[in-house]
């Protein structure tokens, strides 16, 4: 009796075990179940992050690369450069130069990337792609020649510019994201033509997010860095998050590898309907070369923080040199607007409008006074 009760518990345990193993094998199985695009994928992780599957990036890039376009520029230089990849000035600032000797003026070629963003043919880059050229065409997937293009819009401050190219049909186009949802560390695509190489697809992480570069006369202060690779060529492609959005315009390489820079949608946004209806290039200019105030200069100034934009530099003609600024002022405020540091300055005055007033608090020789000025457009040689 008492062997048949022993042998009857070890049966229900066993039967109690087996049943718990069944049911986690089925919930198991349930959450592999393979999903439309037949990849298996747990499913909770699924909902929670876009893009776990290992053909997302495949399906994005197919999706996205029909609108992303070659631009290639012909300009007239006083330079003996053969190579047409050496004229992005990204890649001279960080990798040096001058490649080649001078010469007498010769026809030069570049190469850059940029994106559609209509179905009408309204495409975006950077400006300095298409900067001084006489002839612009842009190379598009499922034409056998490219197309011819005019600039509708461009500003140099900013480094964006918009062309417009009559395809004689709707045009595949990409979609405009938010890039104030981007965060360091989500995975991002860069797809352009670096060195020609047509459609070429890397992939990154956001690095940081706000970064300051300063390139030749451009002074960049939000910028995205990401380690997807961008070298001559990919500038003005788009930088895409996992939804297929653009987050920002490719723009800058460094000579530390793995990393790269893109100017972010909200800066584009800002901007659009301008550069849309042509008038992108009228930008406000103060006229002044600035630098950050050190706690050696403001002590050497006597100033009671170091705080302000120290103006190292008037340039003849400008707003500043009209109203009387000069080498060793320091800018306190522009329009009752505390100023921190040139970024500051700089920013205040792109928010603002040509032939808007605007009042300067400076100091100078041991005091603060109020400087007021008109600002002007930007000359086209200063662009």
């Amino acid at each position: 009796m008492q062997n048949w009760k022993r042998t009857l518990a070890f049966v229900a345990l066993a039967a109690f075990v087996a049943g718990v193993m069944f049911a986690g094998g089925c919930l198991l199985v349930n959450d592999l179940k393979p999903q439309k695009d037949g990849i298996p994928q747990v499913n909770n992780v699924a909902n929670a992050m876009p893009g776990v599957g290992p053909g997302t990036v495949a399906d994005i890039v197919s999706k996205a690369g029909p609108a992303v376009v070659k631009i290639d520029t012909v300009k007239i230089r006083n330079s003996g450069r053969v190579d047409p990849f050496f004229d992005d000035p990204f890649f001279r600032q960080f990798f040096g130069g001058p490649f080649g000797f001078q010469s007498q003026p010769r026809e030069e070629r570049g190469i850059g990337s940029g994106f559609i963003m209509s179905q009408d043919g309204y495409i975006l880059t950077n400006e300095h792609v298409i900067d001084g050229a006489q002839k612009i065409t842009v190379t598009i997937q499922g034409f056998d020649q490219p197309l011819p293009a005019r600039v509708v819009g461009a500003d140099y401050d900013l480094d964006l510019a918009v062309l417009k190219v009559d395809a004689g049909k709707s045009l595949p186009t990409l979609k405009m994201g938010d890039s104030n949802k981007i965060r360091v560390g989500d995975w991002v695509i860069a797809i352009g033509n670096p060195f020609g190489l047509d459609h070429t697809v890397t992939v990154g992480v956001i690095s940081a997010k706000g970064r300051p570069v300063t390139v030749e006369n451009r002074r960049y202060k939000n910028l995205l860095q990401t380690d997807a690779s961008i070298n001559p060529g990919n500038s003005g492609g788009p930088l895409l998050n996992l939804n297929g959005e653009v987050v920002g315009i490719n723009t800058a390489v460094a000579q530390a590898q793995g990393i790269g820079f893109a100017i972010p949608t909200s800066t584009v946004k800002e901007v659009l309907n301008q550069l849309l209806q042509g008038n992108g290039k009228g930008r406000p200019w103060l006229g002044v070369q600035m630098q950050p105030v050190t706690e050696e200069i403001a002590a050497y100034l006597e100033l009671p923080a170091a705080a302000g934009a120290l103006v190292v530099g008037v340039i003849p003609g400008s707003p500043a040199d009209n109203a009387g600024l000069v080498q060793g002022d320091v800018i306190l405020q522009v329009d009752n607007q505390k100023v921190g540091n040139p970024d500051d300055v700089v920013s205040i005055i792109q928010k603002s409008k040509v032939g808007q007033r605007v009042v300067l608090q400076i100091y100078r020789n041991g005091r603060a006074r109020y400087v007021p000025l008109i600002l002007a457009e930007k000359p086209p040689q200063l662009r």
